[in-house]
């Protein structure tokens, strides 16, 4: 990139960190500043990566040396803050789920339509490199037509009625929390491998702790896990701890998975396996650098990253060579990277998740809440 791009992250959690984190790591871009709610979180944060610190973000969004904005907040503050970078004239990269509600991700796919600015909805799983070699075998044929797909999304990380996490409180993660945050990755991850949509499933949620206990003060996601008696209020929960969903996948694939955040012992265990008429493949995050590919007449294969020896297509979401492992981390580097290159060249292919792709799992979700509610098969709108 000719030009250097300057940027602001909005939000000092824990993605608000990865996010500048990994933006160090993307060339020919400069973050100009970190955006708290309060400016004393802001400036924790910024002082430790060398930028400045504010807690207004309308006056960021006037200052017109800033190409782009990171939307790293909680979910309900997701819609009202793309749209108005949007509106500012600014490009957005966005935290999954783009919005809360199909109607509100509808409207900003309108406004992004019609601004023509970048957009993009951080679903940074699909850039894995042994993730991309499945994609570029299914796209060579190698795997045949897809007949079954199956997995899991499962974290334990909630698993005590003493956990607690702002996701737990609908009015600022939304009406989901297990399907809605690590589900949609799952449902992502899978059309987006396959080339193919979910058109009708049949779903059930369930809540285990009715009532969790509620620290009196912040908790940052993921650090939780030594709970403390005190200072503590009884929260009533209307939240999922577990889904599960079986679906139509294209005219003939069938497919089922399950996501949850209270199964004991898996971290982040997220898990498919894709079966085709010619052959199968298997990858779990856990071991992101292995990849398993099952034959009905030949010995199956475990394989590991090189990118020497990755197809061409997956070959440049690999920096590093065989034998060094690449991560969580490296997979924002990489959407990171493309999304600022088609920022800096109009003529670059779109490479990454957009708006549209977030009003996708808003309808998927929805239509998953609608199938738990009547307890029938629902159509999934497109």
């Amino acid at each position: 990139m000719a030009k250097r791009l300057k940027t602001a992250v909005v939000g000092t959690g824990f993605m608000g960190r990865v996010h500048l984190e990994q933006l160090r790591r993307v060339e020919s871009v400069d973050v100009v500043a970190v955006v708290g709610r309060e400016l004393k979180s802001a400036q924790k944060l910024a002082v430790s990566y060398g930028v400045e610190a504010t807690d207004n973000y309308r006056k960021l969004l006037s200052d017109s040396t800033v190409d782009a904005v990171h939307i790293c907040t909680p979910n309900a503050m997701h819609y009202p803050m793309v749209k108005d970078a949007l509106q500012a004239g600014k490009h957005v990269l966005c935290e999954k789920p783009v919005t809360t509600t199909v109607e509100e991700a509808q409207e900003l796919q309108t406004l992004a339509n019609k601004t023509k600015l970048r957009n993009c909805v951080c679903h940074n799983l699909r850039y894995y490199p042994m993730v991309q070699q499945m994609r570029r075998m299914r796209e060579s044929g190698a795997l045949g037509d897809i007949l079954v797909v199956q997995g899991t999304y499962s974290q334990d990380w909630m698993l005590y009625p003493t956990d607690w996490n702002w996701r737990v409180d609908p009015k600022i993660s939304g009406a989901s929390r297990v399907m809605g945050d690590i589900g949609s990755h799952w449902f992502d991850m899978i059309e987006h491998l396959t080339g193919l949509r979910v058109k009708s499933l049949c779903a059930d949620f369930q809540t285990f702790h009715a009532t969790r206990k509620k620290p009196k003060r912040s908790v940052e996601t993921f650090t939780g896990k030594l709970p403390s008696a005190e200072d503590v209020d009884d929260y009533t929960v209307t939240t999922e701890d577990f889904g599960t969903v079986i679906f139509h996948l294209g005219d003939k694939a069938r497919g089922c998975m399950t996501a949850s955040q209270v199964s004991a012992g898996n971290k982040n265990a997220f898990k498919f396996e894709i079966y085709g008429t010619k052959s199968s493949v298997a990858w779990n995050q856990e071991r992101p650098d292995e990849l398993w590919i099952g034959h009905r007449n030949d010995p199956n294969q475990t394989i590991v990253k090189d990118p020497s020896l990755l197809l061409e297509g997956a070959r440049s979401y690999a920096d590093l060579p065989g034998g060094h492992s690449e991560g969580y981390d490296d997979t924002f580097k990489q959407v990171f990277r493309r999304f600022y290159q088609s920022i800096a060249d109009p003529g670059a292919p779109l490479e990454y998740p957009q708006i549209a792709d977030g009003l996708r799992q808003m309808n998927l979700l929805q239509a998953e809440f609608e199938s738990h509610r009547t307890r029938k098969w629902v159509d999934v709108t497109s």
